[in-house]
């Protein structure tokens, strides 16, 4: 298996990074605010936030072409931001709200929108990984020059279906971009402690199939590496595997007090890895943005963030009814 080299960080312009920063800094917002929703019970179940992985969604959404799909696992409130979807539907959503994406019956776990190619939210870890090369087969059997891309972390890459569909896409050469986001901690446990792997993407290797490494903290890089995997993709070469290296702030979950890791190295990845202030500081240095205008931009945010919180408090509840709509039987 070739492995690609990879290339240089491609010039961007002021307009790019602004839209950079300002998409990383709106799932971080709206992060925070759901946090703060699920303290005070308004959302219940699970809810699993993305805080300080924002520059692998933003970059790679930055690498896609309008009608590509994507499918995740249920840390998924970034990908949805990240696509499109609107921020007052996704939090209406969390809330078990009638103006959710699925009418309140999804919660934070199991939402879609088929206008935005948004194929979920999946609560089985793994699970979504061979549906995302079901997404690429039909791309393929179509003949549209469409790509999917199929989140998956690093907990999963463990996951037998995992590599039964390794297996099948590079067999049918399925145009499937595979993206490990290597937070670094599957729910509790070090990525050191339960893969005896160097690396996760090269694992790959044994069907056949290209890919590299990335700095996910770096959302530039992760374009530019989003921008090989679709090439490798839309030319027909089959699937690409990212391994994206990141990290999360936060516990596993909302429940998770994340004990198995020390405040130094959660505050040590903060202070100096942090994706948008890597972005910030690249804005002011080059002299396009000043202070101001960054106050404006997140002042902007926090409306919309604090919009959506209202809208999903005043949207009602499904109504009883509901509980017979969208099933088999």
């Amino acid at each position: 298996m070739a492995t690609k080299k990879p290339a240089e960080k491609p010039n961007v312009s002021a307009k790019e990074l602004l839209g950079h920063y300002r998409e990383m800094l709106l799932i971080r917002r709206f992060e925070e605010k759901a946090g703060q929703l699920y303290g005070m019970g308004l959302i219940g179940g699970f809810c699993h936030l993305y805080i300080g992985q924002e520059a692998v969604v933003v970059g790679l959404e930055a690498a896609a072409q309008e009608g590509d799909k994507r499918i995740t696992s249920y840390r998924d409130h970034g990908h949805m931001l990240a696509c499109g979807m609107d921020p007052k539907g996704v939090m209406a959503e969390l809330t078990g709200r009638e103006g959710g994406y699925s009418r309140g019956k999804g919660g934070s776990m199991h939402m879609f929108s088929k206008e935005r190619h948004f194929y979920g939210g999946h609560g089985i870890v793994g699970a979504q990984v061979p549906l995302g090369a079901g997404l690429a087969f039909a791309d393929k059997y179509l003949g549209n020059g469409r790509v999917t891309f199929a989140y998956f972390g690093d907990g999963a890459a463990n996951q037998g279906q995992v590599y039964e569909t390794y297996n099948m896409a590079e067999l049918w050469l399925l145009p499937v971009v595979f993206v490990i986001e290597n937070n670094q901690y599957a729910m509790g446990t070090s990525v050191k402690r339960s893969t005896k792997s160097a690396s996760l993407w090269q694992r790959g290797a044994a069907y056949g199939i290209e890919g590299e490494e990335v700095d996910g903290m770096d959302v530039l890089a992760v374009k530019a590496a989003g921008e090989r995997a679709v090439a490798h993709c839309r030319a027909g070469n089959g699937p690409y595997i990212l391994e994206v290296k990141t990290y999360r702030y936060r516990g596993h979950s909302m429940s998770d007090p994340a004990k198995y890791r020390t405040r130094e190295e959660v505050q040590k990845m903060k202070d100096e890895r942090d994706p948008i202030e890597q972005v910030r500081q690249m804005l002011l240095t080059g002299n396009h943005a000043t202070e101001d205008d960054l106050k404006l931009i997140d002042k902007e945010i926090k409306d919309i963030v604090s919009e959506a919180a209202e809208f999903a408090k005043d949207s009602p509840e499904p109504q009883l009814s509901e509980l017979w709509t969208d099933i088999y039987a």
